[in-house]
């Protein structure tokens, strides 16, 4: 009996499998693309990985200290310093504003996005903490991220650290000649006219506005014709009750006052942690001057009459603020 004769599936007309290019046959490959899916790369699977919040902070503070090491960063005439503000004065200073003192803000909308305007806000506190809180709001809650520069008393400029800071966060001194030239020049620009009577008033005397002295930031707003913007702060009273004054200390280290409070000096320097209380920064509706005219600017009656309108504007705001609020470091 004769061997049977194999004969392949899938030879050709002799009976010979056909040779393949990928040393397989023809038939094998094509029983293989049968049965195995073709890969194919799929360039969206290559996802790159998202880079940690930690990651992003070193990658920040490290290109902020390598400007800083190479001078490529830019001060403006008055010393202030974006950059410095940005990347370490306003980063120090969120954790207060966040998480210790829990500011909510109001009426942001008023706040213009662009071009000059002064905003005009009550002091209080016993160390203007309500100042920093503000500018802080004006940075990170604005759709704009304006820096607020500050009008500050000259007492602040000489103390040795706190002066080359606040500098360098943009303030300046309360001087109508600045006051004016960064209006001008579109800056957003604040003061706090009770000055040291009103941050260093008792605690009995809590948000009630003290006098706004001669109304040298009206008359600026008149000759540069930008908007007042009322703001008003509820909160900051509680952070260190003044319910003492000792005199010949203050006199001692040339200071408007020396405060004494449930905490301090009785706990030392523990004593200068501020309560946390709860605050809320409402700003009102902008008051126009350029309507009004800068040759109002020298006229008693006008600048009293705009003065005596923003002082009632933000005491009625506080007045029915505090009447809102159920406690003062709960909300």
């Amino acid at each position: 009996m004769s061997e049977a004769r194999i004969i392949p599936l899938h030879a050709d007309g002799d009976g010979h499998t056909p040779w393949h290019p990928n040393g397989q046959s023809k038939g094998s490959s094509r029983a293989a693309a049968d049965t195995e899916p073709e890969f194919e790369p799929d360039s969206e699977a290559a996802v790159e990985p998202v880079p940690s919040p930690w990651d992003e902070a070193v990658t920040e503070t490290l290109a902020f200290l390598r400007r800083r090491f190479a001078g490529d960063y830019a001060v403006d005439d008055f010393g202030f310093d974006a950059d410095l503000t940005d990347n370490l004065l306003l980063p120090a200073l969120r954790p207060l504003y966040q998480k210790w003192f829990r500011v909510e803000t109001i009426g942001m909308k008023n706040v213009p996005d662009v071009g000059g305007a002064l905003v005009v806000a009550n002091h209080s506190g016993t160390l203007p903490l309500d100042a920093l809180m503000t500018a802080v709001a004006l940075h990170d809650d604005h759709p704009a991220q304006r820096h607020l520069r500050m009008l500050g008393a000259d007492l602040m400029f000489r103390l040795p650290v706190a002066g080359t800071l606040a500098r360098k966060q943009g303030s300046t001194l309360a001087c109508m000649p600045d006051a004016e030239r960064l209006m001008s020049a579109g800056e957003l620009v604040g003061v706090w006219p009770e000055g040291f009577k009103g941050i260093g008033k008792p605690f009995r005397d809590r948000y009630k506005l003290q006098r706004f002295g001669r109304g040298g930031f009206v008359s600026a707003a008149l000759r540069t014709g930008v908007p007042i913007v009322p703001c008003s702060i509820v909160g900051a009273e509680e952070i260190y009750p003044k319910i003492g004054d000792l005199k010949p200390l203050a006199r001692l280290f040339g200071a408007p006052y020396f405060p004494v409070t449930p905490l301090f000096p009785l706990l030392g320097p523990l004593g200068l942690v501020p309560l946390p209380s709860k605050w809320y920064i409402e700003f009102g509706e902008p008051i126009r001057t350029d309507t009004i005219g800068a040759v109002e600017a020298d006229d008693p009656m006008t600048v009293f009459n705009l003065t005596d309108q923003v002082r009632e504007t933000i005491q009625h705001t506080l007045y029915r603020l505090l009447s809102q609020r159920r406690n003062a470091f709960l909300g």
